[in-house]
């Protein structure tokens, strides 16, 4: 029998998770129109099993298999993201599947920054760069990052935007600041 505190407390997860994607979403709009970046949500696949009577569609979303974003910057070098959420202390290296995995790697091999963009209770948030990701075991001695591991990676909110674009060094850029860097 299902236990209704850990549905209930899966179906908070969820909605936390939905949420934290809706704010990297507006951060995206907001690249956009400043120029920085086109980064788009990618759509999860959705398999139809048919319709009924009414002209109702029904299906189910299939296994997530590409990260959730992935677009261009302004100087033309490709980014890919994954965002994940917990309601935990920790984000664990396995909550990335091996095809996002597989993606993440053949991307940052064609030359683009790739990421996994951790909330921490929709109250801190992190870029944390895949080449780090990967190498869980090696910098820290596991396979999870605790918040004071993530802190070299955390990300700054302005006028409620979560600004995951901040320092990210472009191409060519004649400051060491990145995209949104304040300039004296």
């Amino acid at each position: 029998m299902p236990d209704p505190r850990r549905q209930i407390i899966g179906r908070r997860s969820k909605a936390f998770g939905d949420a934290f994607e809706r704010w990297l979403t507006n951060a995206c709009e907001f690249y956009l129109k400043e120029g920085w970046a086109h980064i788009e949500k990618t759509p999860e696949p959705f398999h139809i099993t048919g319709k009924d009577a009414n002209g109702v569609v029904r299906g189910y979303y299939e296994k997530k298999g590409q990260p959730d974003y992935k677009g261009i910057l302004c100087d033309g070098t490709g980014i890919m993201f994954e965002a994940k959420h917990t309601d935990s202390d920790r984000i664990n290296q396995s909550v990335v599947t091996d095809k996002q995995w597989e993606s993440l790697d053949i991307y940052e091999r064609f030359g683009a920054h790739c990421y996994v963009m951790v909330s921490m209770g929709l109250m801190k948030f992190y870029r944390v760069p895949w080449d780090v990701w990967k190498k869980m075991k090696e910098l820290f001695g596991h396979k999870f990052m605790t918040e004071q591991e993530l802190e070299p990676y955390k990300l700054q909110e302005k006028q409620c935007t979560i600004l995951i674009l901040e320092g990210v060094e472009l191409k060519d850029e004649n400051t060491e600041n990145g995209i949104g860097a304040e300039t004296e």
